[in-house]
């Protein structure tokens, strides 16, 4: 279903109806005002004026995605991902990871994940690549993977 034409209102109306519930990347209010049938000219225009009054910023979007991420027990490959989908470049998505660089710890995050899911590093090949998978899937490079499966029941 596609959503009404916008005629009626001017892209900067959507645009700051949209920001106001959330923060978003640049790339994702130029879909969303295409959407409702803004002319791209007149997105662009609107978009380069939120940035310059500081009310886009994908930066500021990149550094509240990764922590709600992070929240939800996501590993950095995932989360680096889904940033360049909703158009964050390769510079603003690094410069979040390096914002959050002290306060994440990518190893003890895939652990606790791990651990929450999974009562024990699993009886045989098969449950410990079920748990892999797990952790892969959820995000986390090689290294977290096995610094979970190694550490992740040490406490219990």
């Amino acid at each position: 279903m596609r959503a009404p034409p916008a005629a009626d209102t001017p892209p900067r109306d959507d645009a700051i109806r949209l920001l106001a519930r959330r923060e978003y990347a640049r790339g994702e209010l130029h879909e969303r005002l295409a959407a409702r049938g803004h002319a791209a000219g007149e997105i662009e225009a609107c978009l380069d004026a939120l940035v310059e009054q500081g009310l886009q910023s994908d930066a500021r979007f990149a550094e509240s995605f990764l922590r709600a991420r992070v929240v939800r027990g996501q590993g950095p490959l995932k989360i680096r991902a889904e940033l360049g989908r909703r158009g964050v470049d390769d510079d603003t998505a690094r410069a979040a990871f390096r914002e959050a660089e002290g306060e994440v710890d990518w190893f003890r995050l895939a652990a606790e994940v791990l651990a929450r899911r999974f009562p024990g590093p699993g009886e045989g090949p098969r449950e410990r690549a079920r748990r892999e998978r797990f952790l892969a899937g959820r995000g986390f490079d090689f290294d977290q993977l096995r610094h979970a499966l190694a550490h992740a029941w040490d406490e219990a």
